[in-house]
């Protein structure tokens, strides 16, 4: 476990109607990426929206820098410091980039983030602010989710699937983009399915099976184990580099 931990889950379980979804899962995460892997199914997207405050049926611990957030709604959630990329980005269709950033940064010119800066990171996006987020091509709005997040100024940040449908050079782009908020000192916890991604974002990983926490392990002895890439994600192993 990392010794400067800031967020620890405890004994979390999580339901949809009778299924019994997650199943006491415990970890704690610092301030270093922190990748949560496995199989689809396996109940990982469950445990962010648990941890965001966005299921209602939910038992347990969630405490971010020693606060208890279990219960707690979402906005409250986020203005406890967390912030949430979810998987297939959820925009709004009828607005446009300037528009979705506008919408979250009102009354938050106080924090590390403001339009401007997310225009440095993601030049990408200043050229199209004028346009609909549904003329945006899946890399732009990924980084229109990530660039909405980082204006609540999150100390720390969950990103489910981040890379799904990407090409990979867009790819690249978000892996440095993502890199240079860690070294910022964002916290990052990532649920990714890509595992190339995976390990080049995060060094520990958690591996989830059927709703419960079932391994940590390493990005090298990951990459270096192709058993384990099989048993944990059902992939065959990362090809080695000519």
């Amino acid at each position: 476990m990392p010794p400067d931990a800031i967020l620890e889950v405890k004994n979390l379980n999580a339901y949809y109607g009778p299924a019994h979804v997650l199943q006491d899962v415990s970890f704690e995460i610092g301030s270093e990426p922190t990748a949560i892997i496995g199989r689809n199914g396996m109940g990982k997207s469950t445990l962010c929206l648990s941890i965001m405050g966005m299921l209602q049926k939910v038992d347990g611990s969630v405490r971010f820098h020693g606060e208890e957030l279990l219960g707690k709604p979402p906005y409250k959630v986020a203005a406890a410091g967390l912030a949430f990329v979810p998987q297939g980005r959820r925009l709004f269709q009828s607005l446009t980039v300037e528009e979705h950033l506008r919408l979250v940064s009102n009354g938050n010119g106080n924090g590390r983030w403001n339009t401007e800066r997310i225009y440095e990171l993601f030049p990408r996006l200043a050229e199209r602010r004028r346009s609909g987020a549904m003329q945006l091509s899946g890399g732009e709005q990924q980084m229109l989710a990530i660039a909405r997040s980082l204006l609540l100024d999150p100390k720390l940040l969950i990103m489910d699937e981040p890379s799904e449908g990407l090409a990979p050079a867009v790819i690249d782009h978000l892996i440095d983009a993502i890199r240079g908020l860690s070294a910022e000192g964002t916290a990052i916890l990532l649920v990714e399915q890509n595992l190339s991604v995976a390990t080049e974002l995060a060094d520990r990983h958690l591996v989830m099976v059927a709703g419960r926490i079932a391994a940590e392990t390493t990005a090298d002895e990951l990459e270096n184990d192709p058993d384990a890439q099989r048993r944990y994600l059902g992939v065959e192993p990362l090809a080695e580099e000519a």
